[in-house]
């Protein structure tokens, strides 16, 4: 039976790669750059930069990544932003903007501007979330507000305007890809401290307002080609089962309802936008489900716990806690790396499930 399993895992690597490989030569010579907003499940170390504790920069993460290196990415490895590049065929890992030492050839095939600990809401950002640890309180955020990172877009395209030719720049702003991954720091964190003045429905509805202003905003400086992903289920986060889930460690219900009530109006969204302005291609992509089934069925691709984080206990540990003492062997046996992220085989699963040939097609 164990040899069935591994067999099955084989051919289903096998199948996943088959068909990502097949997209990113369909769509390699179409998108010229990748460019990625969001949260800690896309940011590639940009908060390396930014005076805040929220980092991925230090052992156990990063440790299958070549070289052993932490590069801020919330993984062992490769992340989600990293996988949508190489869904597009454009490059193999996707750099943070804020990276110093990116020259010319990275800059001009995209960058990512995602921050963790961000949020549409920009209350999120600044919120300072407390965890409780041996000697008191740290103070975890300070991220990057979407309004910033729409700017450092803007200081991108003058970055490669003075580099090369206007017509050029143009291209690469008018065809590339957007992804934007965002959201759930809103409704995990900020929500529940300001749900006496707003409904579920009523901040949600708040957030699309928020998400559609940043939009229209990123369509005035040039993006037409706008792929926006699905929240994940987080109240099934290891985390949110610890503290939330009670002694059985269930997922919090009302979390995910809120979720899939945003979600719901992100699909609306995206059809005011293809309405509103003229040009755009923009695309939601499903994510919820694709993570409910793997959490359902992680036996197919050789994952073994879906209720645990790999480093340290697996209940709690995310940042700075990772570096207690526990973290898992095999990293691949987990579908989360720390309570909040997933590993680089369920990021790589999970993102090429999401930005399906079929999902990629609508941006053309």
């Amino acid at each position: 039976m164990a040899t069935l399993h591994v067999l099955l895992a084989c051919i289903l690597a096998l199948l996943v790669c088959s068909a990502a490989a097949a997209a990113a030569e369909s769509y390699s010579n179409k998108v010229p750059a990748v460019f990625v907003f969001g949260d800690s499940l896309v940011d590639t170390g940009n908060n390396n930069y930014v005076a805040t504790i929220a980092k991925g920069n230090f052992p156990p993460y990063g440790r299958d990544f070549p070289g052993g290196k932490a590069t801020g990415r919330f993984s062992n490895a490769k992340g989600v932003a990293d996988y949508i590049a190489e869904v597009f065929g454009v490059k193999q890992l996707l750099p943070p903007y804020l990276d110093p030492s990116l020259d010319l050839p990275e800059l001009l095939t995209g960058v990512c501007f995602a921050s963790a600990g961000s949020g549409y809401d920009p209350r999120t950002p600044q919120k300072m979330l407390k965890l409780v640890f041996f000697w008191g309180f740290l103070h975890v955020k300070n991220a990057i507000p979407m309004t910033t990172q729409l700017n450092m877009f803007k200081e991108y395209i003058k970055k490669i305007n003075a580099s090369v030719s206007p017509e050029r720049t143009q291209e690469i702003i008018s065809q590339s890809a957007y992804v934007i991954f965002m959201g759930s720091n809103d409704l995990t964190n900020t929500y529940p401290t300001v749900n006496y003045r707003y409904t579920e429905e009523s901040y949600t509805d708040l957030m699309i307002s928020l998400a559609l202003d940043f939009h229209k905003k990123l369509y005035e400086v040039g993006a037409r080609r706008i792929g926006l992903l699905e929240l994940p289920p987080t109240g099934c986060a290891p985390a949110i089962r610890s503290s939330q889930g009670g002694l059985r460690r269930e997922c919090s219900e009302s979390l995910n309802r809120r979720i899939r009530l945003f979600n719901s109006k992100l699909s609306l969204m995206v059809d005011q936008l293809n309405q509103e302005l003229p040009g755009t291609k923009a695309v939601k992509f499903e994510f919820y489900d694709h993570v409910v089934s793997l959490a359902d069925n992680p036996a197919p691709y050789g994952i073994e716990e879906v209720t645990r984080g790999c480093c340290g206990t697996g209940n709690i540990e995310t940042g700075v806690l990772c570096v207690l003492p526990g973290t898992c062997a095999v990293a691949d046996k987990y579908m989360f790396f720390d309570s909040f992220h997933p590993t680089e085989v369920a990021a790589r699963i999970l993102t090429k499930q999401a930005l399906s040939p079929s999902y990629l097609s609508k941006l053309f």
